[in-house]
This record gives C-alpha cells, structure tokens and sequence, in this order.
C-alpha cells in the first residue's frame, strides 16, 4: 500500500490541471519510508503525451534529498486524455525500481484518479494507494 497525505494528492491534481494540456510531473521525497516533501517539477519535454523531469531540476532537488537524508518515496506525472496506468514509454523510462510511481489520469477532470505502481525490469505490480 502507498500512503499519501491528503495535501500532496490534492497538490498532485491542482498542478495536473494546472499545467493542462501537457503533462505534469514531480517527486516525493519520504523520511523513513514517510512522504515528508513534494517537490513540483517542470516537464521538459513540454508535451501531452509524455514527460521528463528537467535534468537540472532533478539533480537540486536529489542533492537536497542526499543533505537531508530524505529517500526518493514516489515519482509522480499525468496522464491527460488516458486512464492512470504506465505506458510503454513509463515503463521502459523507469529507472528507480525503489520508487512508487504514481499515476494521476484527469480524462475525468471532475474525478480524477490517482493510481500507483512499482515498475521492476519492465513488470508493473499494482498497489493501492490510500490518501489519508
């Protein structure tokens, strides 16, 4: 089971509908397996279709996870116009197997729906997330 504060799911959807069209992404970062900071990211790719955290932007904010003695907990983006689950191009983009990776889909942007996963040598397991 993932456990998310209630303030990063509802951050998580307002900065999904506020960079629609394209997609949004970030990462979480969890003190002894406790999500303790989201860090918004930018797309790089700027696109609907697909995301990439800014290279820079990654590397601040994993320094700053390193000095705090903070763990990678989640990477999180959106999906636009298709139901929350990894694409072939999520899977073969998911470097950090120790990581939870959460989908948020706004097709219903009235509902949206925030799913996780972990991602291991290209096999998608499924876990519920429970936002608290």
């Amino acid at each position: 089971m993932i456990e998310l504060p209630e303030a990063f799911y509802q951050d998580i959807v307002a900065q999904a509908r506020e960079e629609y069209p394209n997609e949004a992404c970030g990462l979480i970062a969890s003190e002894a397996g406790v999500p303790v900071r989201l860090f918004r990211m930018r797309n790089a790719d700027e696109s609907p279709v697909t995301y990439r955290l800014d290279p820079k932007e990654q590397l601040e904010v994993f320094n700053e996870m390193d000095d705090r003695g903070w763990d990678l907990f989640a990477i999180y983006h959106s999906h636009t116009g298709s139901e929350a689950y990894p694409s072939p191009t999520d899977v073969r983009l998911a470097l950090y197997p120790e990581a939870s990776y959460l989908l948020l889909s706004l097709s219903d942007d009235e509902q949206p729906v925030l799913r996780g996963f972990s991602i291991l040598d290209g096999q998608i397991t499924e876990h519920e997330v429970r936002v608290a």
